[in-house]
């Protein structure tokens, strides 16, 4: 159970700092809570991909650094962001709940909390306390801000038809590109100088999502304290 309660946690808690940062519309309970089931099922579509493809490329291209390159942001960090995209896709974004500027970072962060708890749970089980101390603080709050990166533009999708398909690009260029860079360190080595350029980027990261989680809930204000007419050309791309 302690394992279990360590692996769960950081999730959860995200999942409440999002919830409460969505000042002027909650969601449904019951659509964030499918939106986190959705994202432990979107663990299963990035698997498939990641057993079908790691073997082939690798032997195509042998060990080095192109490989981990291509293995870090065309095979993990594409079919992960690709299936938590798709998932958010599927049901949340297409609720008549999804009505705010801010939805769009609720929902894919609940999605990605889904997919990040459920791949915690599998790590801790098999490495241990001290590696659920180090994913609390680090993968699954990495996980939360490729969420936050994706709902963004989501919601660019949503209320700028006009820029539909620069922000469904972006949706999963940006967290493509973050997931990409934190893993890609990690894999390079396990030497300080790796994890440092893991811990950079990740700062990088989160103090991006800060910014754009206050703009969302600026735009999310005009939406619904003026009743939309300030919000319409106030979108912004990073």
């Amino acid at each position: 159970m302690g394992l279990l309660t360590l692996a769960i946690a950081p999730g959860i808690a995200l999942c409440l700092f999002i919830y409460y940062k969505d000042r002027y519309n909650k969601e449904p309970i019951g659509l964030l809570f499918l939106s986190f089931i959705l994202g432990m099922l979107s663990t299963i579509p990035a698997i498939i991909i990641q057993v079908v493809l790691t073997k082939p490329v690798e032997k195509l291209m042998g060990e080095g650094i192109p490989y981990t390159l291509v293995f870090a942001y065309l095979i993990v960090a594409l079919s992960e962001e690709g299936s938590k995209f798709l998932f958010v896709r599927i049901a949340p974004y297409r609720r008549k709940s999804f009505d705010d500027p801010f939805d769009g970072i609720v929902y894919a962060v609940m999605v990605s909390m889904g997919f990040a708890t459920l791949e915690n749970i599998g790590y801790v089980y098999q490495h241990g306390i001290a590696t659920g101390i180090m994913r609390m603080f680090l993968s699954v709050p990495a996980h939360a801000t490729f969420g936050v990166l994706m709902g963004y533009h989501l919601g660019l999708v949503k209320f700028d038809a006009a820029n539909r398909k620069k922000f469904m690009f972006l949706a999963i260029f940006w967290p493509v590109v973050f997931h990409g860079t934190f893993d890609f360190f990690l894999f390079l080595g396990n030497t300080w100088l790796h994890f440092g350029g893991a811990i950079i980027s990740f700062f990088v990261a989160v103090r991006l999502s800060l910014k754009l989680i206050r703009r969302k809930q600026q735009l999310s204000q005009s939406h619904f304290i003026n009743n939309g007419s300030e919000a319409g050309n106030n979108y912004d791309t990073l």
